[in-house]
C-alpha cells in the first residue's frame, strides 16, 4: 500500500514507521493521523509481525507535534479514536513499540514517543512540552504519561515552562532509555528490537499489559495477584512449554506464537 503522510517497511517480524513530512518537521494533522491509524490497525493484526519501530524522515526531527499552520488556517479537524498519530490512545496494543528519536520531539512529537514502550534517543534529539507558549495543552497523553514516568515535580517542570529537554538529561530524568550518536538512532532502535525479538512474543505481550494493567491497579497485592488475558494467553500457549523446553535441552526456543 502507498502511503503519503509515512512510509512502512516490514523487516521479518519487525515494523518500520517512518513519518514522513520532513518539510515541515513531521509535523502531523488529521489525515495523517488516520492514515497512521490504518497502519497500526494492520500491525496489531498481523501475527507476523511481533516489535514495531517509529522514527521520522530527515535528520531534524522525530516529529514536531501538531501542524499549526493548518489549524491557523481553520482547517484542523478531529483526528481518529486512537490519538495522535493513531497512537496515544491506543491502549489495547500489546506488541511493543519502541521511538527512535532522531531529533526533536516536540508537543504530539514528544507524546508519540511518550506513548512507546522504549525511546531510543540520538544526541542531538530534543524533548518538550511546548503547548502553553501557544495557548494550548500537551492533551494527547503528555500531562498524564510523563508524571507517571519521572514524577510530578520533573514533569511539571517541563509542562510548565515548555523548555527543551536533551538526550543526556532526558536519559536522566528516567523517560530515554539509550541515547545513541548523532544518525544511529534507528540502528539502536533495531538493536533493541532484536533482543525483544530473541523472546517469546506471548509473554513479551503478557509482559506489557501486566506492567499497565497493574500500574491500574490500587494496590501492591492486586496488581500481583491478578491474572490479565494476556497472561493466560501465554499460560495456554504451546511457546509456554517450549521455552521451559528448550532451556532443558540447551537450545535455541522455536516460537510458534501459539
Amino acid at each position: 500500500m502507498t502511503h503519503q503522510y509515512c512510509t512502512v517497511r516490514d523487516e521479518g517480524r519487525l515494523r518500520i514507521v517512518t513519518l514522513n513530512r520532513p518539510e515541515v518537521m513531521n509535523a502531523l494533522h488529521a489525515d495523517a493521523h488516520f492514515e497512521l491509524s490504518q497502519v497500526w490497525d494492520e500491525f496489531a493484526a498481523n501475527p507476523d509481525l511481533w516489535v514495531a519501530i517509529v522514527t521520522g524522515a530527515g535528520d531534524r526531527a522525530f516529529s514536531a507535534g501538531n501542524d499549526l499552520k493548518v489549524q491557523a488556517a481553520g482547517k484542523r479537524r478531529p483526528g481518529p479514536p486512537t490519538g495522535f498519530a493513531g497512537l496515544t490512545t491506543r491502549y489495547d496494543l500489546d506488541k511493543p513499540l519502541i521511538a527512535a528519536v532522531n531529533g526533536i520531539a516536540m508537543g504530539g512529537g514528544f507524546e508519540i514517543a511518550l506513548a512507546c514502550d522504549l525511546i531510543i534517543a540520538a544526541e542531538n534529539a530534543l524533548f518538550a512540552l511546548p503547548e502553553p507558549r501557544v495557548g494550548l495543552i500537551a492533551g494527547a497523553g503528555g500531562v498524564h504519561r510523563l508524571p507517571r514516568m519521572i514524577g510530578q515535580k520533573q514533569a511539571l517542570g517541563m509542562i510548565l515552562t515548555g523548555r527543551r529537554v536533551p538526550a543526556q538529561e532526558a536519559k536522566t530524568l528516567g523517560f530515554v532509555n539509550e541515547v545513541v550518536p548523532e544518525g544511529q538512532a534507528l540502528e539502536g532502535a533495531k538493536r533493541w528490537a532484536a533482543q525483544i525479538l530473541e523472546c517469546s512474543p506471548l509473554a513479551v505481550r503478557a509482559s506489557k499489559q501486566a506492567v499497565y494493567a497493574g500500574l491500574d491497579q490500587p494496590t501492591l497485592p492486586q496488581a500481583i495477584g491478578t491474572i490479565y488475558p494476556a497472561q493466560q494467553r501465554n499460560i495456554d500457549s504451546e511457546d509456554y512449554v517450549e521455552g521451559p523446553k528448550a532451556f532443558a535441552e540447551k537450545r535455541k526456543p522455536e516460537w510458534k506464537n501459539r
